[in-house]
C-alpha cells in the first residue's frame, strides 16, 4: 500500500462507533483463538502480577515498554479489558491486508515523529466509547534492556483526554523462542496509576522509574 492510499483510507481517524462489539470479539478471537493457544502457551511461560484491577472502572492509558510485536496481545491478556492501540503508520503502508486487520483490532495509525491533531481526536473517541488506549512511550521496539528515550506524546494525550496512566512492564521476550522444550519465562507486571494532573516531567519520570522497576531494566539518564 502506498502512502497516498493510506491517506485515502485514512487509518489515522477513528470514531467512537468503531470501538464496538465486533471489534471486541475480533480482539478476543485474535487473543484467545490465535495468540494464546498457538504462540503463548506452546513456546512461553507467563507470569502476570501487580495491580491488574487499577483504573478498571475508568478508561485510561495503558503505557507499556515495547520489546516485541506480541506486546499488544500481552498487555490485553494482562489487564483483561477493551483496548484500542496506537500503531506506527508504516505498518499500515506495508500491505492492504495488514492495514485492514490491525484496524479491525482497534488500532489506528500514528506519526511517531510528531503528535497530530487526528491522533488526539481518535484518542478522545476511544475514551468516549469507554475503551482504554494502549501506548508504547518508547516509540518503537527496544530490546537493549534499558529504559531510555521516551516519546512525550503519551503525556500530551493524557493531558488532552484527562486520562490517567497505568504503567506496564514486560520482560523476558527480548528474543523469540520456538523451543517447546525450553520455554522462557515472560514476566508481565502492572504498576501503580499515574495521575494526568501531574506536571509533564513528573509523569515521564514516574513512568520511567516504574518501567525500570517493573522490568528490572537499567534506567538511563535523559
Amino acid at each position: 500500500m502506498t502512502s497516498s492510499k493510506l491517506d485515502h483510507k485514512n487509518y489515522t481517524k477513528k470514531v467512537a462507533k468503531d470501538f464496538n462489539l465486533f471489534t471486541w470479539l475480533y480482539q478476543l478471537y485474535a487473543l484467545r483463538v490465535l495468540f494464546i493457544p498457538f504462540i503463548a502457551v506452546p513456546f512461553y511461560r507467563f507470569k502476570i502480577s501487580g495491580n491488574r484491577d487499577a483504573l478498571k472502572n475508568v478508561p485510561c492509558i495503558l503505557a507499556s515498554n515495547h520489546i516485541s510485536y506480541f506486546d499488544p496481545f500481552i498487555v490485553s491478556w494482562a489487564v483483561r479489558r477493551k483496548m484500542a492501540f496506537m500503531a506506527k503508520k508504516e505498518l499500515f503502508e506495508e500491505s492492504n491486508y495488514i492495514a485492514k486487520n490491525i484496524s479491525r483490532l482497534g488500532a489506528f495509525a500514528v506519526n511517531r515523529e510528531k503528535l497530530e491533531v487526528s491522533t488526539i481526536k481518535s484518542a478522545k473517541e476511544v475514551f468516549k466509547a469507554g475503551w482504554n488506549l494502549c501506548i508504547f512511550p518508547q516509540g518503537g521496539i527496544r530490546k537493549n534492556k534499558t529504559i531510555e528515550t521516551i516519546n512525550k506524546g503519551f503525556v500530551v494525550l493524557a493531558k488532552m483526554t484527562k486520562a490517567d496512566i497505568l504503567p506496564i512492564g514486560i520482560s523476558g521476550l527480548e528474543k523469540y523462542s520456538w523451543n517447546i522444550f525450553k520455554k522462557p519465562v515472560i514476566n508481565v507486571k502492572v504498576g501503580n496509576p499515574i495521575s494526568h494532573t501531574l506536571d509533564d516531567d513528573e509523569i515521564i519520570e514516574n513512568w520511567r522509574k516504574q518501567a525500570a522497576q517493573l522490568t528490572g531494566y537499567e534506567l538511563a539518564d535523559i
